[in-house]
């Protein structure tokens, strides 16, 4: 029931958020040239030295002149931060203004190995079978604390900079772990980011029952409105016998009778629309517009006890006055910073969940006009399922891993196509980055998906979520990017 569709717009906002704000690590600002004190200035030496240390000892390539990069230890293969230290953009930058600093440690790397080795750490660690980012930040952490920091090789080392201070080096090193915890708060910020989305996509769900549970509210209002005027001070005739016509409905009582509807209401409290906050104020003008409305008028009139006849009022109440209602617009604005743009999308659902209760016997997927005999008409409210499917499910998840994993590779595939002398590749809005690497993720990962579905898809999200311009530039670089993967057989479609 959560299209693709939506799920694209979704994650999509959702990389919006998370990339903008990501930093792999926290990196410390050097000094600027004659200012902070000479242990400042040791400290930040001392600080960028322990990075290339930590490259070295896991294998990573260094480029040129990086010296000796040994074959690293196994455990320190297996362990993910120096690969993760290697791939920041902001350290590879670090590398390549300090490419006289890489042989710094190179006549003590043996020692220095040897002696992680035969640390208890080490044996900690290696023992491990299942290792998260965690474990390997805090493995590197505790070693380089310990073991590094307490090394006479790389003491010796470092005593042959002129500005060495043991208050510098001890800096340095605090320096280097607190860059090294930055990065566990970014795994963690990574994983908040997974759970926003799929809450995104769960109350999108949220959104579909609390409209389908509208009328319900509606009805319940109105009864109460009838019970107030039959205890006026000096009531009417009509007060005292009004028509039940809309409080009986025959589709609102299937909507009461639905279990997986009712159920759902009952263990998220956001699928009630009782519960928002000025949910009194909502309902009431709802109710307003809905008893002066003509459609409300003509249905008052026709012959009680037809459930086809009721179904379809409900829906023309959905379809003219419910959903296009500021009022709801409003009330779904401070409730939820999703569910204005998951409006349109839920509501067909909703319309296309009130059609088939009254058409149960259409074939699947056949639409319905209304008119079937209402003996036929089965009255039973059956909930789409959240997702039609386990790969509706994943694919969101999915195409959020893909672009965070290969972020680089896809925005290097970009600015390829990108002509610097109209557009200056720094100051393109990031959302179109965004929307082109999902698409190219969605290319290269989803080979059963057609290429004009998936360039539609992300060109009508760059009309709707980015600038007047985006959708024509998006399309002009997804074009020039299938066709270069296409010629390096990367995807075959």
């Amino acid at each position: 029931m959560i299209n693709r569709s939506l799920i694209r717009i979704k994650t999509i906002q959702i990389l919006y958020s998370y990339l903008l704000t990501r930093s792999d690590f926290s990196l410390e600002a050097p000094p600027a040239p004659g200012e902070g004190s000479r242990d400042r200035q040791f400290a930040y030496s001392v600080y960028l030295d322990l990075l290339i240390l930590l490259l070295k000892l896991s294998g990573m390539p260094l480029g040129p002149g990086a010296g000796i990069t040994p074959e690293p230890d196994p455990v320190f293969r297996k362990n993910r931060v120096g690969k993760a230290l290697r791939d920041d953009s902001a350290v590879t930058g670090i590398l390549g203004r300090n490419r006289e600093r890489m042989s710094k440690f190179d006549s003590c790397l043996p020692e220095i190995t040897a002696a992680i080795a035969a640390s208890s750490m080490y044996a900690d660690y290696k023992r491990k079978r299942k290792l998260d980012m965690s474990d390997d930040v805090k493995f590197w952490s505790t070693v380089f604390a310990t073991t590094i920091r307490k090394h006479k090789g790389v003491e010796r080392v470092l005593r042959r900079d002129d500005s060495f201070t043991h208050l510098g080096f001890d800096t340095g090193m605090k320096m280097f772990t607190a860059t090294l915890a930055s990065f566990d708060d970014t795994r963690a910020t990574y994983r908040k980011a997974r759970t926003d989305l799929d809450k995104s996509l769960s109350l999108a769900y949220s959104l579909y029952h609390a409209l389908l549970w509208l009328p319900v509210r509606l009805t319940d209002l109105q009864s109460r409105r009838l019970d107030a005027n039959k205890n006026k001070y000096v009531p009417t005739a009509e007060d005292l016998n009004p028509s039940l016509r809309f409080v009986d409905n025959l589709f609102v009582k299937a909507l009461r009778d639905c279990t997986a509807l009712s159920e759902y209401i009952d263990d998220n409290a956001e699928a009630d629309p009782a519960s928002w906050r000025d949910s009194d104020l909502l309902l009431n003008s709802l109710l307003d517009k809905i008893l002066t409305s003509e459609a409300y008028a003509e249905y008052m009139e026709s012959p009680a006890g037809d459930f086809v006849t009721d179904a379809t009022f409900w829906r023309e109440m959905m379809r003219s006055v419910i959903i296009p209602s500021d009022e709801l617009a409003e009330a779904l604005e401070t409730r939820s910073v999703y569910w204005n743009d998951d409006l349109a999308i839920m509501s067909t659902f909703v319309l296309k969940t009130i059609r088939r209760s009254y058409a149960a016997q259409a074939s699947e997927g056949e639409e319905p006009d209304g008119a079937e005999d209402p003996k036929q008409a089965t009255g039973t409210i059956v909930p789409l399922p959240k997702f039609m499917n386990h790969d509706d499910e994943v694919f969101g998840m999915q195409l959020f891993e893909y672009v965070v994993e290969n972020r680089e590779t896809y925005r290097a595939d970009i600015d390829k196509f990108i002509d610097t002398k109209q557009w200056d590749t720094e100051r393109l809005a990031f959302m179109d980055i965004v929307i082109m690497m999902t698409a190219i993720a969605e290319l290269i990962h989803y080979p059963s998906i057609p290429v004009p579905v998936t360039l539609n898809e992300y060109i009508e999200i760059a009309n709707d979520y980015s600038t007047p311009r985006s959708g024509q530039f998006i399309n002009g670089i997804l074009f020039s990017v299938i066709k270069m993967l296409n010629e390096e057989g990367i995807i075959s479609k």
